[in-house]
């Protein structure tokens, strides 16, 4: 697959090389940038020193989930060399603020970016592993927020289970099909992301060609562009504009935004503007969904501290190998022995084998 867009700076993408423009099979860079946004709030937090009413206002933003009381113990065990795993999900929802922006007109609300990230013991380096949304996985038994129980089902799309069951059932069929135990879970929608690019002044990228997608409304020439919040939406979500038109296409341009993402923040030392800060942490935690012991600034707080030590522009990022489904072309599912040759790595905090990033389905 050849990708249409570079970012800047040049080709800083993880430890699998820094190869840019790389098919999913290989390094398996991503939808979206959702996994950034969690790295924004660390930074923003750990200025400390907020005012007390500054302080209540931004902690009783962040929406809480008990995971562990909606799943029980039916999950994995958390095994001591398994360092921090987090499920962080997009949500695609189309109502409220996110109606505005241009994403279609699909009702309800899907996990439209999954990232299971992985960060070692020692915080020294952090792998994040896309799984595409057009999975057919098998749901579990899952129990919704009402208490009504969902039965286990096959052939199931894995971004439906969020508008079927409700997020702890995608926390726990992440579990079952990796075998890794989710320790905690974040959620950001749509207008999250917008207002954060907004909020920095926009975020820099280089195409190589010009980019023309009726569907997700980007128009760029080729060359250098500073992207404001409703265009860099766009830009990650375009895919009929680059390769197949298939969801697997656009995931490289969705892993070089976050990259360029991550470099315009560490650019421009937001901890050097108390005011920026504040607003950049007020938007970014109302769009917030987090597991219950993380539904704190305090807690998220310490959580991010003991981050300090990753560095994001040497994030490992791959996506779940998969291969087209040979009943339903327009699907895709696990590709084996691949897929569990990778969940194995990451059980035992060890080093992802090359050949675990190899996907047969290229998209494009």
């Amino acid at each position: 697959m050849t990708h249409s867009a570079t970012t800047e700076p040049a080709r800083r993408a993880g430890s699998s090389g820094g190869r840019r423009r790389t098919p999913p099979g290989r390094s398996g860079r991503r939808r979206w940038v959702r996994i950034v946004l969690l790295s924004v709030l660390v930074v923003v937090l750990a200025a400390g020193g907020v005012a007390y009413w500054l302080y209540r206002d931004l902690d009783n933003n962040i929406k809480g989930v008990d995971i562990d009381k909606a799943i029980g113990d039916d999950r994995p065990q958390k095994l001591p060399t398994s360092g921090q795993n987090i499920l962080i999900l997009g949500s695609d929802s189309r109502a409220g603020a996110n109606a505005a922006l241009n994403t279609g007109h699909v009702s309800g609300a899907r996990s439209d970016t999954a990232l299971v990230m992985h960060i070692p013991e020692g915080r020294s380096k952090a792998v994040a592993v896309s799984i595409p949304r057009d999975t057919l996985v098998t749901r579990p038994q899952c129990t919704k927020t009402d208490g009504t129980e969902v039965p286990s089902a096959k052939r199931v799309m894995f971004n439906s289970i969020y508008s079927q069951v409700g997020p702890a059932c995608v926390v726990k069929t992440v579990e079952q099909i990796s075998g890794v135990r989710m320790d905690h879970y974040v959620e950001i929608d749509f207008a999250g992301f917008k207002d954060l690019v907004d909020a920095i002044g926009g975020v820099p990228v280089t195409v190589d060609r010009d980019i023309h997608d009726s569907s997700s409304g980007l128009d760029l020439t080729a060359g250098t562009h500073r992207l404001d919040g409703t265009q860099a939406l766009q830009f990650v979500r375009t895919r009929h504009g680059i390769g197949d038109g298939s969801d697997l296409g656009r995931i490289g341009l969705q892993q070089q935004f976050m990259i360029a993402l991550l470099s315009e923040i560490k650019k421009q030392d937001l901890l050097g503007s108390p005011t920026k800060t504040y607003r950049i942490a007020d938007e970014l935690t109302a769009a917030l969904t987090t597991d219950s012991e993380l539904a704190s600034l305090t807690k998220l707080a310490e959580f991010g501290r003991s981050m300090n030590g990753v560095d994001p522009s040497t994030m490992d990022t791959i996506m779940l190998p998969v291969a087209y489904d040979k009943v339903d072309p327009n699907r895709v599912v696990a590709a084996e022995p691949q897929a569990t040759q990778l969940w194995k790595a990451i059980r035992s905090d060890e080093t992802i084998p090359e050949s675990a990033k190899k996907s047969p389905a290229k998209g494009g």
